[in-house]
């Protein structure tokens, strides 16, 4: 029975479950799968289920993005919407849906969609000016993007600062060190297995005042140190301009801090062997660090024959995997092995200086020691203040070691000079000298004799440098013959002097115009092809080693025209005087002319012994003729004498009056077919006559009659 209802109810179990059945579950994406930006998406979720007649079953369907829940809903209905308004990138992703009704369960095919675009990030900053080591506030922004974003700050291709964000911005302090920074920044968001990287924002620059910072490094007395000599070190920065309340300097000597604040005193020690290498002034202001550094080498000295050791060993190792003989030891002399041993043994002299090294070599782990400098030591000799030819000078002879007293002996060429003995350790052995030229500086030496020790130590020959005399300028060709075009050579030179010497030339205005370093005494330079603007003042100047500067006396050079160019001008001013005289010659006829054109009239007396007859004279400038007519206080006529009257003078009567002619002066030719008729002149021939004996032919009473001698008349007058 029991049984039975078991059956029973199943069946009837498998035939309520059987009324729905759903058959497929499709998703449909709208418009399409790939989309911009900004598109609105819908997504439709579709069932195909099939049901007893009646039946009204719930459907609940549910969205996935990327295998996550997205979206949840139930309803009567067989096909529900999902939208996507305004779609963005993040919104890109593996899409299904799933649909249940009551235990049944059936999923979609996944299917993807793509949104394409990210927006450009936006830069801003509250400064554009600050100095260095100050902070920035830079904000990056991409309004109206969706999901998480990481915002990435950049200067060009160097990374400043991330940060992950839902915010859809980000804000950070920057500290720039930069003469001049380019930000710029862009986000990125990721898409399961694909990362997305939107476009780089605005550019912005960033001025940034430079600090001076930077620290000076000083080592006293040198840096070439000999082991047990005390060194300074001093480290300095000029904060006249700087802000300087949280400087700090510190010394660096390899991993090992020196001291801490250089700022305060300076920092001395008693230099040993190891202690060679190099030492850094580091300087701290914020968030700037700047440094100088400089590298010391402690030399190890010991007196020519006498006997020294070179030996190596390891302090630091890890005992607990290495023993201390299993450390195999090399010592090396200017990177050559001179021994496979920890120790080496010599006699000080010329072949043993050199840099020596150890390495140290433990199961192929290799280590190397720094190098020290080593080198035979000698008597020193040395010179105190300046050197100048043909003056005296100082020499100082010295040794570090040995035991009082020491005897000196000065020698040049090998001969003693003089010889002194220092018992005391605030004596010092000082030698007069001096030279005339500047290689006998090395010809003296200085021997150190000690009285417990019968041997003889020399010391290197003397080596300093010689200070160089008053250069002398010299120029080619001699400064008043010098013309545009030509070449002239500067010739400067020095009486004696160390080389190498400096020599400098200098131009009008005094500019460089050459500088050169030579071996010799002397230098030139060319100045090809002068002109005008090259005249001026010059002078060089000479220097070397002894950094003592000398300076010529100035030469004036003055470059004149060349000649084809004087012959040019001389020509035009030649030329402007023919001109001149021309213009005047011309203009004074031209006045003068003008002054003849005016007729004159005038009457005189026919000749001093008469005084009854009178002369008129008519001129023009016509012709430049002039017409005289006498006339006799006596009663009398004109009378016209015929052309030949001069040919019958014999013929004439007794009773004929004196005939008097009018005198014509014609001071050039002139050519009678050339004059035109219109202003003619002729020459009229008036004689005046008196007749006693008939008055009846006078008929004018007397009266004054002339012929008119400039007429416009077409015939010349009989």
């Amino acid at each position: 029975m029991g049984a039975l209802l078991l059956l029973l109810l199943f069946f009837t179990s498998e035939e309520a479950f059987a009324d729905f059945i759903i058959k497929s579950v499709n998703l449909i994406i709208h418009p399409q799968k790939v989309v911009e930006r900004g598109t609105n998406v819908s997504m439709i979720c579709q069932a195909e289920v099939s049901q007893s007649p009646g039946s009204h079953p719930n459907y609940e369907y549910t969205f996935y993005k990327d295998y996550q829940l997205v979206y949840m809903e139930k309803t009567n209905a067989t096909g529900i919407l999902y939208s996507i308004p305004d779609s963005r990138v993040v919104h890109s992703g593996i899409y299904e849906c799933a649909v249940d009704i009551d235990k049944q369960r059936r999923r979609s095919a996944a299917t993807d969609l793509t949104v394409k675009g990210l927006l450009m990030p936006v830069l801003t900053v509250d400064q554009l000016r600050l100095t260095e080591g100050d902070e920035v506030t830079a904000v990056c922004s991409a309004e109206g993007e969706l999901g998480s974003l990481m915002f990435f700050f950049r200067d060009g291709l160097k990374e400043l600062y991330r940060e992950s964000s839902s915010s859809r911005k980000v804000e950070h302090k920057l500290t720039l060190t930069k003469s001049t920074e380019n930000l710029h920044c862009y986000y990125s968001i990721s898409l399961g297995s694909v990362i997305e990287i939107s476009r780089n924002s605005n550019v912005i620059s960033i001025n940034i005042q430079e600090l001076d910072i930077k620290p000076n490094i000083k080592v006293m007395p040198s840096p070439q140190v000999i082991e047990g000599d005390h060194l300074t070190i001093s480290c300095n920065v000029d904060v006249s301009h700087q802000r300087d309340a949280k400087l700090r300097i510190n010394l660096v000597h390899g991993r090992t801090t020196l001291s801490l604040n250089m700022r305060e005193m300076d920092y001395t020690m008693k230099v040993k062997t190891n202690d060679s290498g190099e030492y850094e002034c580091i300087s701290s202001l914020s968030a700037v660090h700047k440094s100088s550094s400089v590298g010391i080498t402690v030399k190890v000295e010991v007196f020519e024959g006498e006997h020294f050791n070179v030996s190596c060993r390891s302090d630091n190792f890890a005992s607990e995997r290495i023993q201390l003989e299993d450390i195999k030891y090399s010592i090396f002399k200017d990177k050559s092995q001179v021994v496979s041993e920890d120790v080496y043994s010599a006699t000080a002299g010329k072949d043993t200086n050199g840099k020596y090294m150890c390495m140290a070599d433990a199961s192929g782990i290799i280590k190397e020691s720094s190098n020290i400098l080593f080198r035979a030591k000698v008597p020193e000799i040395t010179v105190v203040g300046s050197v100048i030819l043909e003056k005296p000078f100082w020499i100082f002879c010295e040794s570090e070691n040995g035991s009082l007293p020491i005897t000196y002996t000065l020698k040049r060429n090998g001969l003693t000079l003089n010889r002194t003995v220092v018992s005391g350790p605030q004596e010092e052995a000082r030698f007069l000298a001096s030279i005339s030229t500047p290689s006998d500086i090395s010809s003296f030496l200085c021997e150190a004799e000690n009285n417990g020790k019968p041997s003889v130590k020399k010391s290197q020959r003397l080596h300093a440098t010689v200070i160089v005399g008053k250069p002398l300028l010299t120029v080619i060709p001699v400064p008043g013959n010098i013309e545009e075009g030509q070449d002239v050579t500067l010739i400067c030179g020095i009486p004696k002097g160390s080389p190498p010497v400096i020599f400098k030339f200098y131009g009008s205005s005094r500019a460089l115009i050459n500088s050169t370093t030579v071996r010799t005494n002397s230098s030139s330079f060319v100045l090809s092809a002068v002109s005008r603007e090259n005249s001026g003042n010059f002078y060089c100047e000479a220097n070397n080693q002894a950094n003592i500067l000398s300076k010529s006396d100035i030469i004036i050079i003055e470059v004149s025209l060349a000649k084809w160019k004087k012959a040019l001008i001389s020509a035009f001013c030649m030329l402007l005087v023919a001109l001149l005289v021309l213009f005047i010659v011309i203009r004074y006829k031209a006045k003068r002319g003008k002054r003849e054109m005016a007729p004159e009239l005038s009457v005189k007396p026919a000749s001093p012994n008469s005084d009854d007859s009178v002369i008129l004279s008519l001129t023009t400038d016509t012709l430049y003729s002039t017409h005289t007519v006498v006339v006799n206080n006596k009663d009398s006529v004109w009378s016209q004498k015929p052309p030949d009257v001069s040919e019958h003078d014999s013929l004439r009567s007794p009773n004929e009056g004196d005939i008097e002619y009018t005198e014509v002066v014609h001071p050039r030719s002139v050519d009678p077919t050339r004059i035109p008729l219109k202003k003619g002149t002729d020459t009229v021939y008036s004689e005046l006559q008196t007749s006693p004996g008939a008055p009846e032919l006078v008929s004018h009473q007397g009266l004054v009659e002339y012929a008119e001698l400039n007429s416009d008349l077409p015939a010349p007058v009989d």
